[in-house]
Formats: C-alpha cells, sequence, structure tokens
C-alpha cells in the first residue's frame, strides 16, 4: 500500500483549470523529466443524511452531517471502496465534521498539516469497506431506490481521463474533476502524489498479500521471486511498532508536500495525513506477527484447497481513498 497525498486545486463554472498550469509546471520546476505511462479515472458519489419526515418525533437532528461515499478507481479494478459516517451512539462522540470547517489532515497545500493518526486512534466515527466492484454500483443504487427517505445523492464527480507520469521516486496522477449530477460543470483539477521510494508501509503490505497467498501442499511458497517486495527486509517483524508506521507516514508527507512546493501552484487543498490513515497496515502488521509467532508462513487453510482470491488484496487503495473522499466531500 504506497503512501500518497491528494491535492484539489478548485475552479469557477466558467473559468479555465489549472490542468495545464500544473502539466507545464511538472514539466519545468521538477529535476527529473517526468515520464508519461499511461492514463487513470474515477468516479465518486456523495449521499447524505436527511432530516426526520415526521417533526418531533424522535430526537433532534445533530448539527453535524453523516455522509456515505462510494469511490472506484481504474488502477484498483478488484474493488470498489464505501466510506460512511457512524451515528454517535456507536461512537461516542460527534460525527465527523462538515468539509467546510477545520479538519486534521485537510489543510490548504500552503499550510501544515498535523498528523491525526493520533486523533484516530480513539476512532473517527467513519468506517472504511472494500467491496467487489459490481457489487458496489449494486449497493448505492439500493441506497438511491430503498433508502431514499434517510439518505439523499447529492453530487456524482469523476476524472474520466487523466494523465499518469512517473517522476523520479514519484508517481503523479493528474485530472480534472467533473461533476456529473445533479448538473454538469467543473469542479478543478485533482492531482495524487504517490511515493514510490524503498517504504516500510509497502512492504508490510506486499508481505502481507504473500503470506495470503500461502504454501502449496509440498511446503514451497507459491510466490515467485519476481513478486518479493525489493524495498525493506520484514524477515522478522518484532521490532516493528504502530509508532513506526506513524513515523513513515510523517516522513513521506513531508516529501510529498516537498515534491508538490515545487509547483508553486496555489489555492490548493490537500489531504495527506487524515482519520484512519494507516489502519490497515497496522492491523496487516498485527496478523503478521501473529503468523511469526505461531511458526506460519502464512494463514491456516482449514483444509480447504488452495485458491487465488479474486482479489488478493482487498485493503489495497484504503488510504488514498479516504483522501479523495474528504476532498470530495466539498462544502456539501
Amino acid at each position: 500500500m504506497p503512501i500518497t497525498g491528494v491535492f484539489f486545486i478548485p475552479a469557477n463554472p466558467n473559468a479555465s483549470t489549472a490542468l495545464a498550469t500544473i502539466t507545464e509546471r511538472l514539466h519545468s520546476a521538477v529535476a527529473e523529466e517526468p515520464v508519461a505511462i499511461g492514463r487513470w479515472a474515477l468516479e465518486h458519489k456523495l449521499m447524505r443524511d436527511t432530516p426526520s419526515c415526521v417533526p418531533g418525533s424522535g430526537p433532534q437532528r445533530h448539527a453535524q452531517p453523516r455522509y456515505m461515499q462510494f469511490l472506484s478507481l481504474s488502477y484498483y479494478p478488484n474493488h470498489g471502496f464505501i466510506y460512511t459516517s457512524q451515528g454517535p451512539e456507536k461512537t461516542g462522540q460527534t460525527p465527523v465534521p462538515n468539509a467546510a470547517t477545520p479538519q486534521p489532515g485537510v489543510t490548504p497545500a500552503s499550510g501544515s498539516a498535523t498528523p491525526s493518526n493520533t486523533a484516530a486512534a480513539g476512532g473517527s466515527g467513519i468506517v472504511m469497506t472494500t467491496v467487489p466492484l459490481p457489487s458496489s454500483g449494486a449497493l448505492f443504487k439500493h441506497f438511491v431506490y430503498a433508502c431514499q427517505p434517510f439518505w439523499c445523492h447529492r453530487h456524482t464527480v469523476a476524472v474520466p481521463g487523466g494523465m499518469v507520469y512517473d517522476v523520479g521516486d514519484f508517481r503523479v496522477r493528474i485530472g480534472d474533476v467533473r461533476q456529473t449530477q445533479p448538473a454538469a460543470r467543473v469542479r478543478g483539477t485533482v492531482v495524487e502524489i504517490e511515493y514510490r521510494g524503498p517504504s516500510l508501509v509497502t512492504s508490510i503490505s506486499a508481505q502481507y498479500v504473500q503470506s495470503k497467498r500461502g504454501v502449496n501442499l509440498g511446503g514451497h511458497s507459491d510466490v515467485s521471486d519476481s513478486d518479493q517486495d525489493p524495498g525493506i527486509d520484514l524477515a522478522l517483524f518484532g521490532g516493528i511498532e504502530d509508532a513506526d508506521i506513524d513515523a513513515e507516514y510523517s516522513a513521506t508527507a513531508a516529501l510529498i508536500r516537498e515534491f508538490w512546493t515545487k509547483l508553486g501552484i496555489e489555492g490548493a487543498r490537500e489531504a495527506i495525513l487524515v482519520s484512519d490513515v494507516g489502519r490497515e497496515v497496522k492491523e496487516q502488521l498485527k496478523k503478521l506477527k501473529l503468523q511469526e509467532k505461531m511458526g506460519q508462513t502464512a494463514p491456516r487453510n482449514e483444509g480447504h484447497a488452495l485458491q487465488q482470491d479474486d482479489d488478493p488484496d482487498p485493503d489495497a487503495g484504503t488510504d488514498l481513498a479516504r483522501q479523495f473522499m474528504e476532498i470530495f466531500r466539498f462544502n456539501r
């Protein structure tokens, strides 16, 4: 699971976006020459809870709204992402703040963001899950038609055909964000910056995916040498703690911000160290430690024939999905 940062530059409906400027700066302001390697796309749907239909029939609606968000990314084709606010009765906290108010991890790009992992340790009140991509569309239709009194579809935005560049240790995805519902309009430009250098987080995720593939009946690994992550040796996990993962996210966030600063783009909002970032990696680390403690190279198969999962890594991209969803809530 690579560490990423997302930056959004809003645009007025009748004005040009920052796409051309960012592309030009990418070629002129960084030392490494960008290499175009392909295209990418996304679609994001936002739903928001509705007030009670019968005034006075229940508890007063909380001041802060609840959201349900559906995201699909072309480079994570096995699953879609669903992000939903929990009610205060389940979290014991105030629901997630509106995107119009200051919140941890989502700040103007020119400012300094405070890592929100410490805040997330007590629970963010938001739940991330992944589902097979066809199921994601079916669930959205279910909530639109069957749950309309409780949830309202606020908008759908998409990046229909962005560009992907490799620039040194970074992979940069750029694209214009176009709202398709309720009315067609341009919302701005989004930039995703992915760090691809040696990374503790990426190595943990790669090792966990390999462990899930299991061993064959002869006791040999099903993973070829070409699938091994070359970044960091994780033969022993005993010395790695959650604090090390938090430090890795903070250090890499600084590298991503430094790269973004070189482009000199004003007026951007960033989402990097958002609530719950790194949660899945920490859970993967715990499972790997347990496997190591039990002397296993892979989870037990409960006597069933070993099969290749349709989705070998259902957690892939969850941190990035959180970042996109923070950005795309806009001021709803």
